[in-house]
């Protein structure tokens, strides 16, 4: 995929000190809370820096930041670029062990932490060997180590320094979700930053006019790297939800005046599976990407008005792949490479599979700085991914003859049964093809005949009253005999990160309960 924008060099201060002085008075960042312009993020970033030095932040120094979506999260990821240093904002799910851990790898001189997550912060705070100091969000300090956000905000004696930032220098570390194993930290570079900005806008053919919708996390790739960003270069407008809800999606985005969105997970199925009603079109959204895409995309797009792009993405390498938007869609596709990184398929020995066969996704960046530097920390987990100087994405997926990639699963979350490899991924969209299932994931359970069982758990729509058999029925009529799940059992929620990935491990863990379904044994019967 050919992009037509230059990939910057800039570093992010750069960009926001231009923008500031190109369009100062229009809109930048709109939340339900209010909205700020490039001149007010300007300067109040460069107030919050100077606050930040006298707290002793210095250039390549990390700070930690535990905050839901709010300004003071964006104010803080440009005020730390303005000083050199590095945000590393970590899950607000986060608690005990895990939290200290994360905090603890990246060797924060700082924490910044909300109120409403004392009780979490608090708790690890003693093991926190690092942390100098705790900046309070919304909420008063409590310890003598504490100190309120609005003294970052007091007028400053004089301006924080402005040292030289090379575009490789890092700015941002990304927690990886965690929900197989220890979060790692990936090191995220301003030029990885901009031109992720830049392959958005180009690969989403995104305008100036543009109101940038995203409701997940700003902890996560896609409300900062992949929304704020684009915004910053378009001179255009980032929306920020502050959480996924199902119930005020539409709503919210009508309130920020959102015209693209993105999903990801089981967005699209819980928006399809609410019932039609007659603002279903009251909206001013005209494309919504991510992945995956259903098979019902097409009515989606018919009955809210609007059209859907898959693309593919990870935290490690950014959005890689894109739909093209001048080609009519393929079926299961998630588009082209683009330009600025080289893409193989690999099988298990580390040879390229040919056009149609699965292979692991590998990357390597055409350009510097535009895919991770590597995981903070972990020497031994960036020399494992990055084998054979390739970054080993751990997802599979197939291309076809013409260039289009098409996502099969990750490697983990393939299940190995009786010697067939079975991709989650396809089980999981035949079931939530049925009309009253809301959302299910499929996992692999230990088998009596060695290797691995298909199970999956369910989530049915409020007052349906379908059974395993008739789900198992409806399987069997779309899927190929080995694929059909032996397991079925219902659940009334699935455990998720805050990102809306589900945490398979916790299924796996829960196993073959006594309220689980099993095919071979009704059939014995």
């Amino acid at each position: 995929m050919e992009s037509r924008i230059a990939l910057r060099t800039d570093s992010l201060p750069a960009e926001l000190k231009r923008a500031a002085a190109e369009a100062p008075e229009r809109p930048f960042i709109r939340m339900v809370q209010g909205e700020w312009t490039y001149r007010q993020i300007d300067e109040e970033s460069d107030r919050v820096a100077a606050g930040l030095y006298r707290l002793g932040v210095r250039q390549h120094h990390n700070v930690s930041l535990m905050l839901p979506n709010c300004i003071e999260f964006v104010v803080l990821w440009f005020a730390l670029a303005k000083l050199g240093a590095v945000m590393a904002p970590v899950n607000t799910a986060f608690r005990g062990p895990a939290l200290a851990d994360a905090i603890n790898l990246v060797r924060s001189c700082l924490l910044i932490a909300h109120a409403s997550l004392r009780e979490q912060w608090s708790e690890v705070r003693p093991g926190l060997a690092s942390i100098e100091h705790v900046v309070v969000v919304g909420g008063e300090p409590v310890d003598v180590d504490e100190r309120p956000y609005k003294t970052l905000r007091a007028a400053a004696l004089e301006a924080a320094p402005s040292p030289a930032i090379h575009f490789a220098d890092l700015c941002l570390l990304l927690y990886t979700s965690g929900t197989t194993g220890r979060s790692k930290a990936a090191m995220i570079s301003h030029r990885f930053v901009l031109a992720q900005a830049a392959g958005v806008i180009e690969g989403l053919g995104l305008r100036t006019d543009d109101v940038l919708y995203c409701p997940y996390p700003l902890f996560h790739l896609d409300a900062a790297v992949m929304t704020v960003a684009p915004a910053l270069l378009l001179r255009g407008v980032a929306a920020i939800g502050e959480r996924f809800s199902v119930s005020r999606y539409w709503s919210e985005m009508r309130a920020l005046q959102a015209t693209v969105f993105d999903f990801m997970g089981a967005t699209l199925t819980m928006l399809w599976k609410q019932p039609p009603g007659p603002c279903d079109r009251e909206h001013h959204a005209r494309l919504g990407w991510g992945v995956p895409l259903p098979e019902w995309a097409h009515e989606f797009e018919q009955r809210f008005g609007c059209r859907l792009v898959e693309l593919y993405g990870a935290t490690e390498v950014g959005a890689i792949i894109y739909t093209p938007l001048d080609a009519p869609r393929r079926a299961g596709s998630c588009g082209k490479a683009v330009s600025f990184v080289e893409v193989k398929l690999l099988d298990e020995q580390g040879f390229e599979v040919p056009a149609g066969q699965p292979g692991e996704l590998v990357v390597r960046p055409g350009e510097p700085s535009v895919i991770m530097a590597g995981y903070y920390g972990m020497p031994e987990a960036t020399l494992a991914a990055f084998r054979d100087l390739w970054f080993h994405t751990g997802d599979l997926l197939r291309r076809d003859a013409d260039g289009y990639f098409y996502f099969v699963g990750r490697r983990k979350d393939i299940v190995r049964r009786r010697g067939e490899n079975i991709s989650a991924a396809e089980v999981e969209m035949a079931i939530e093809a049925h009309p009253e299932v809301l959302q299910c994931a499929v996992v692999g359970v230990p088998s009596d005949m060695t290797e691995e069982e298909v199970m999956a758990c369910v989530v049915l729509r409020p007052g349906a009253t379908l059974s395993a058999s008739a789900l198992a029925e409806h399987c069997a009529a779309r899927l190929a005999r080995h694929m059909v799940p032996r397991y079925i059992r219902f659940v009334a929620e699935l455990p998720r990160t805050p990102t809306d990935k589900v945490e398979k491990f916790r299924l796996q863990q829960a196993g073959i309960t006594a309220d689980t379904w099993d095919r071979e044994q009704v059939a014995a019967v």
